[in-house]
């Protein structure tokens, strides 16, 4: 733009291009600014204190020198002229007050003290008061000067609390040449900072074209030294005017404390007289501290005269006081104070405007800005309202441009549109404010409740203004940015408009090269104008062209305002846009931006902004009736009384649409209606998260640069005008008139690479409705012009479509691909439809289907282009692995054979097998499999019996036992027949002074430890102190009794691993007894023996264990020194004599007969030897077979076996032996046994009356009290003690255990031989038993790692130690330790079976199923009804190990057979 004379030009030009070498950065442009600005609502920093050093991006030429000072006049003494006390000289202390009549000079080279309360006065106009000291100054507390001028010079200075420096309105005459004070009677306000107002009421005027007297020394801003201006009067014969203020001057060498007053307020002027302006206050110090007042303000009257201006120049200001350079009241125009002062700070290099939060019409004008050094900041608020009243002007400052708390700011001549105006700043804070400009450039504008009014006064020339803000723009509040012209606003920051009210708008609006721009809700980006006038600028649309405009498709890459250009609002070059509010424009142009993100609130709208005429017109009659507007499809025909109008016929290319919709065509009609508008979007990623309504032709992307993504959970809409029904009643009756057709939906032609619907989304380009009788709009077009589709690996899904697509009625998506149409509007009347428009796409490739380009359904493939759904045809289904489905392939399937995948990951490609399968199909399937494995079972079988049969040699035949003295013994005894195999050990001298032996009751378990019964038996009472005895068996009871750690170990063990909690049972029960026999030995002193030799010696105590060691018991014997003939007993003294058995009858731990040397002694006092050792091991073995819960059964036997083998040969001897129960614990554990009594005749049993029983008593503590006889003990309810016989077998009780259904595989049997043979079955066995576990593993791992995991860990691993426990037992040496470990392999195979029992329960969790639910139609099912055999081989293999295990036990425990003999005889001789 330029201005019209070429004169002006020219000189422009020259200013232009020397301030364009001053500053590169300044690119002026022409145009208009009017006016207005400001509040408190931002938090930004103040900038206080900034740096002072020099803006270098400007020049000007250096100052002039100095002019030297006047000399000073004569100096009044201390105490001749000022009544004081001191010296100037030294310290003067001023304690009277003086009134002066003319001007005063106080100088020296000391300290001026004024004292509190002294008051100097010279009520003179312009009366001045000077005060140079070398020292310090003070003005104590209440203390006043006044004068007209008050100057003082001092090193430091300070004003107490409550004094007063006062020139008000004490002016004297202000600088010449100068309006000051105003003339006339219309009672106007001086003027000096700040404009005095006028309360003239002109209507020929603008309230700011009215003012009283002007503002002066501008130049002097800095350091202000000009007497204020008088008021005008309303009376021509008398002054009513208040006086102007004076001058108040402090020049402080160090530091400067203010804590009273300073005041250079305007003269009041009443109701009759205008106020005086204010005059001028300038400080210059170091230093300054205190929160004093400084006022240089406008006098009120009945214009308020303006204020005037104030300086500092401080380097350090610790406190914050209060300034004052507002204008005074007008009483004449309340609403229109005196204007603002001016406060400049001089070391930030900050000029304040404020008025103090009082409403005015009078200007406070600002003029040359300096642009060497630059102002940092200028502040215009609290209701102040400056101008800069310039043809052309440029506005620099570095730092800050702040408008609050409704300030205004104008620029130019008002009433001429070539003003020029520029403003630079780093920030422009506006609040409450109205703000005018053509050219801005700032780095941060804010805006609280603000307007920028732009009027190009409809000159053409003057058309285009230019805002930038390279940091950040923020509306709030309300805040409007107008123009009625074209408008760019630049940046690089942000641009936010924050809610409602916000608005940007202009004839055309440009808006670019921000980094992000937020339209909050309630907010609007609008171009053009609403309701524009005609004198405004109006952009011009292409309606008559059936092609889009070449800028649609190809848009310029530069961001300039191009009037010829068909845009109305452009965003252009933008990283993101997030619009919560509305976009409005009838072109609006997306243009470079990356991404586009339209909340719930947001629209992004050119609806009633497009054609109402156009190609596809629709037609009309006179008597109003039409036909629809035409596009994508025929405008709807219009029917009434006979009369016809067909409606707007169809244009444009359907696969590239990038056209206007048309409208009614009658222009002639208030609600004729309009085609659709254009928006054109190229950015890089386009999101439209909610409600987007467009009436428009909307084209996104272009072909050189596409959108990235599009994202719609809102509404796309293209959809044509429609007419607006108006109702009038006439008797009562409702009529409509007749109105236009309808308008054409307009053009969504989309750009993309990716398409994102959701839920709730629709795109629409349907034509709008027509008036009664009249025709719809015909559809519009939608075309998808995907770019650079990706194909095969590099495929990714393009469209999300969860929304529809509207076709005449809500449709689903494949319906609306497969119709591809836009719906036509209706009528009012009959329904006179416009035809349906387009929905096209780009043709897809090989492999991908309709508008979207999607891949070709699962179980289908395509190897031609095009986008028909047909393309795709099915993969054969005789391709299919068993257990396989289809799948998709990326970027779809182009080819066959399709791509599939096993149904689940348990099972591998390429055939679907499980683990377990791959392995039998690799041996050629399931029954040459079992063979191999049957085979190689086998071979292995064998390679191990031959290596264990040489490993263990001769280790499993029982050790030769050394005959006794020549005596025979039959070397076939098992080893548990009797530890006196080992003859050489035998110790005569033991039994030879043994006495009795005192079991131990209870099973020597954790609940249940080993104990003595108290009291000595009758026995030993001749050899033990009963008292020490006692104490004996307190000792021995607590040493045998488990701590609770140990028990709980086992708890916790029991039902985890019993094979474990068992191997712990027997490691603590060893312990034990060895603790206890290491007691009795060495650290018990045998305090209960009476000989005193044995307690010397520590003998005469012995305790021993049954190798079970289930069963412990106490020796005693003699000292030596008893000195008793009767000592020790022969055997015939003992009977009858009960010995107990070890053992519980479990498989583990056999009920067994202990027979040691002291024993097998005392019986060969009535028998041969070899005869007991052959009775102990026949009965053992007879013990072997007896099992805890089948006790009555067993022992039934035992009593046969008894009577038959072992009583007819004992008898001869005068022996005898009974089956005999004893008393139960207090836990109710019963321990058995035999009762060994004398026979006088061998056909008489012995009798069992009272002595024995209380024999019995005495030596067990487990039968019942002395004195009772065995006869009640037999007849009681239940046995509690005493012989067993038939009948009493029937009242056992037994209990039964967790483990009770396991004796009935894991029980002891009698031997079968065949040792070898039963050790390959075996070996065999347990080959298998580890080969089903491992198919049975693979097996639960093709079903899941979960079932693997239970099955391996519950019990803990116990599945896989049943094979390495049974290869140890196998290969263990000696019969007594693989007979051991034989039995403790039995118990882990027997615990397996609970992990067996898990793989069942997975598997039938799992194979239950009839159909896996990713089967699909032309698959077929498979029969895995076979899932059972692996876990019931497992079953049967374990039951038939259990079994030959027990054999196994039995063939190393009892090698010889005759044992088991029925024929006695042939059970003796052997």
């Amino acid at each position: 733009m330029a201005p019209s004379s070429p004169h002006v030009l020219h000189i422009l030009v020259i200013i232009i291009t020397l301030d364009f070498l001053a500053n590169p950065s300044f690119h002026p442009q022409l145009g208009l600014g009017f006016a207005s600005a400001s509040t408190d609502g931002f938090s930004l920093d103040d900038n206080e204190l900034v740096d002072t050093l020099s803006f270098h991006g400007d020049y000007s030429p250096p100052s002039p020198p100095e002019p030297a000072p006047p000399p000073s006049p004569p100096s009044v003494s201390c105490e001749e002229d000022l009544n004081g006390v001191g010296s100037l000289n030294a310290t003067c202390e001023l304690s009277y007050s003086l009134n002066f009549t003319d001007d005063v000079y106080i100088g020296g080279n000391g300290s001026l003290y004024i004292l509190p309360g002294v008051m100097l006065s010279c009520p003179v106009d312009g009366c001045s008061v000077t005060v140079n000291m070398s020292g310090e100054f003070r003005l104590g507390l209440n203390a006043v000067i006044i004068a007209g001028t008050v100057f003082i010079e001092a090193s430091n200075a300070t004003l107490f609390n409550g004094s007063l420096i006062n020139v008000t309105a004490l002016a004297g005459p202000p600088p010449e040449q100068t309006s000051g004070t105003p003339t006339g009677t219309t009672g106007a306000g001086g003027g000096h900072g700040g404009r005095g107002a006028s309360c003239v009421v002109d209507n020929k005027k603008l309230p700011e074209d009215v003012w009283g007297g002007d503002v002066y020394s501008w130049s002097s801003l800095g350091e202000p030294w000009s007497y204020g201006s008088k008021g005008g009067t309303t009376n021509r014969e008398e002054d009513y005017g208040g006086k102007g203020g004076g001058r108040i001057g402090l020049v402080v060498m160090n530091s400067f404390e203010l804590h009273g007053n300073l005041l250079a307020d305007g003269g009041e002027g009443g109701i009759k007289g205008g106020g005086g302006s204010g005059g001028s206050i300038k400080i210059k110090a170091p230093k300054m501290s205190g929160g004093g007042n400084i006022s240089a303000c406008g006098g009120n009257g009945f214009a308020g005269g303006g204020g005037g201006r104030v300086s500092v120049n401080v380097f350090s200001r610790h406190d914050d006081p209060k300034f004052f350079v507002h204008g005074g009241i007008s009483y004449g125009c309340l609403g229109n104070s005196g204007a603002a002062g001016t406060f400049y700070d001089a070391v930030p290099r900050r000029l304040i405007v404020s008025n103090h939060n009082m409403s005015t019409d009078t200007d406070t004008l600002l003029l040359e800005f300096p642009n060497q050094p630059l102002w940092t900041n200028v502040y215009i608020q609290n209701h102040a309202k400056a101008t800069v009243p310039l043809l052309w002007s440029r506005v620099q400052v570095q730092g800050q441009l702040s408008l609050s708390c409704g300030a205004a700011l104008s620029f130019g001549l008002v009433h001429y549109a070539l003003s020029e105006f520029e403003l630079t700043a780093e920030e422009l804070l506006m609040s409450d404010s109205v703000y005018g400009s053509l050219r801005m450039s700032v780095k941060i504008q804010l805006m609280w409740n603000s307007k920028i009014l732009i009027d190009g006064d409809g000159d053409a020339i003057v058309a285009t203004s230019l805002l930038e803000a390279s940091n950040l723009v923020v509306l709030r509040e309300s805040s409007v940015i107008h123009s009625n012209a074209n408008l760019g606003v630049h940046g690089q920051g942000f641009l936010n408009l924050s809610g409602p009210g916000d608005v940007i708008e202009a004839q055309r609006l440009v808006v670019s090269l921000f980094y992000g721009i937020s339209v909050g809700p309630g907010s609007v980006l609008r171009g053009p104008l609403e309701n524009a006038s005609s004198n405004y600028v109006t952009p011009r649309l292409y309606c008559e062209l059936q092609d889009c405009p070449e800028e649609l498709l190809h848009p310029p890459e530069d961001c300039n305002v191009n009037s010829s250009l068909s845009f109305t609002l452009e965003i252009c070059r933008v990283e993101d846009v997030r619009v919560e509010g509305i976009i409005e424009g009838s072109v609006v142009h997306f243009h470079w931006v990356r991404t586009v993100d339209v909340q719930s609130s947001g629209a992004v709208s050119a609806s009633g902004l497009g054609c109402t005429g156009g190609v596809g017109r629709g037609r009309f009659l006179s008597n109003g009736l039409g036909g629809g507007g035409g596009h994508g499809g025929k405008g709807g025909s219009g029917y009434y009384n006979g009369s016809a109008i067909e409606g707007g016929v169809a244009y444009g290319n359907a696969d590239l649409p990038c056209e206007l919709g048309s409208g009614s065509g009658n222009d002639s009609l208030p609600d004729a209606t309009s085609g659709g508008g254009i928006i054109v979007l190229f950015p890089e990623e386009l999101v439209y998260l909610v409600y987007f309504i467009l009436s428009v032709q909307a084209v996104m992307g272009s072909l050189e640069h596409s959108l990235s993504s599009l994202s719609i959970d809102g509404s796309l809409r293209a959809d044509g005008g429609s007419f607006g029904e108006s109702f009038r009643k006439q008797a009562d009756v409702i009529t409509a008139d007749i109105g236009p057709g309808g308008g054409s939906g307009g053009t969504i032609l989309l750009f993309i690479h990716t398409l994102a619907l959701g839920e709730s989304s629709s795109i629409s380009t349907v034509g709008g409705h027509g008036g009664p009788y009249s025709g719809g709009g015909g559809g519009g077009r939608i075309h998808f012009h995907w770019a650079d589709i990706p194909i095969g690996d590099d495929y990714m899904p393009i469209a999300r479509v969860e929304g529809a697509i509207h076709v005449g009625c809500v449709l689903n998506l494949h319906t609306i691909i497969s119709l591809g149409l836009a719906r036509g509007g209706i009528g009012r009347g009959q329904d006179y439809v416009g035809e349906n428009g387009t929905v096209t796409g780009k043709a897809c490739p090989k492999g991908l289907y309709g508008i979207f380009c999607q891949e070709c359904p699962v179980g289908s493939f395509k190897n031609v282009s095009g986008s028909d759904g047909a393309l795709c045809r099915d993969c054969p289904s005789h391709e299919l692995p068993h257990r396989a489905v289809f799948i998709s392939m990326r970027g779809g399937v182009v080819d066959t054979p399709c791509p599939y995948k096993c149904i689940s990951d348990r099972y591998h490609m390429p055939h679907c097998y499980t683990a377990l399968e791959e392995l039998i199909y690799t041996f050629g399937g399931p029954w040459l499999f079992g063979f191999i494995l049957v085979v190689l079972l086998i071979l292995l079988a064998l390679v191990l019996s031959v290596a264990r049969i040489k490993f263990v040699n001769a280790d499993e035949l029982p050790g030769l036992v050394p005959t006794r003295r020549g005596l025979q013994i039959d070397r076939s005894f098992p080893f548990l027949e009797s530890l006196n195999e080992v003859l050489e050990t035998s110790r005569t001298e033991e039994s030879q002074t043994h006495v009795h032996r005192m079991y131990f009751m209870g099973p020597n378990a954790f609940g249940e430890p080993w104990h003595l019964a108290y009291s000595p038996p009758e026995q030993v009472t001749e050899i033990v102190y009963e008292d020490a005895f006692n104490i004996f068996v307190d000792e021995i009871n607590a040493l045998a009794a488990y701590q609770w750690w140990e028990g709980s170990v086992y708890s916790i063990l029991s039902p985890l691993a019993y094979p474990l909690a068992w191997s712990w049972l027997q490691w603590r029960q060893k312990m034990k007894i060895q603790r206890l026999r290491e007691f009795v030995r060495s650290e018990y002193d045998h305090a209960c023996l009476r000989s005193c030799r044995s307690r010397a010696l520590y003998e005469g105590l012995k305790v021993a264990a049954t190798s079970d060691l289930m069963l412990a018991y106490v020796d005693f014997f003699l000292g030596g020194d008893e000195k008793r003939a009767d000592l020790p007993p022969q055997l015939h003294q003992r009977f009858p004599m009960s010995l107990v058995f070890g053992g519980d009858g479990s498989y583990m731990a056999p009920f067994s007969l202990h027979s040691d040397n002291i024993l097998t002694s005392l019986m060969s006092q009535s028998f041969p030897p070899t005869i007991w050792f052959r009775l102990v091991a026949g009965l053992n073995a007879q013990l072997r077979l007896v099992r805890r819960g089948h006790l009555r059964t067993g022992f039934r036997s035992i009593m046969s076996w008894l009577e038959t083998h072992g009583n007819p040969t004992l008898s001869a001897y005068g022996v005898r032996v009974d089956l005999a129960s004893f008393q139960p614990t207090a836990c109710g554990y019963h321990q058995f046994g035999l009762i060994v009594s004398a026979v006088e005749d061998g056909s008489v049993q012995p009798s069992v009356e009272g002595p024995y029983v209380s024999l019995l008593a005495e030596e067990q503590s487990c039968l019942l009290g002395n004195g009772r006889k065995a006869v009640d003990v037999l007849q009681h309810k239940r046995v509690v003690g005493g012989i067993l016989q038939t009948k009493s077998l029937q009242t056992l009780v037994e209990r039964k255990t967790l483990y009770y259904p396991l004796s009935f595989v894991l029980h002891n049997t009698k031997p079968i031989g065949h040792q070898d043979l039963v050790g390959l079955v075996i070996s065999i066995l347990l080959l298998g038993d580890f080969s089903l576990v491992l198919l049975t593993l693979l097996q639960l791992y093709s079903i899941s790692l979960l079932d693997l995991f239970l099955f391996l860990f519950i019990l803990p691993l116990g599945i896989l130690f049943p094979f390495p426990a049974g290869i140890n037992a196998l290969f263990s040496h000696g019969a007594r330790r693989a007979s051991g470990l034989a039995r403790f392999y039995a118990l882990w195979n027997i615990m397996s079976l609970v992990n067996v029992i898990v793989a069942f329960i997975g598997g039938f969790g799992h194979y239950s199923s009839k159909k896996h639910p990713n089967f699909q139609p032309w698959n077929f099912s498979m029969d895995e009804s076979g899932w059972w055999m692996l876990p019931s081989g497992l079953v049967l293999c374990k039951v038939i190990q259990a079994r030959l295990i027990n054999y196994h036990v039995a063939n190393l425990e009892i090698q010889d057979r005759t044992l088991y003999s029925n024929d006695p005889d042939m059970f003796w001789q052997s």
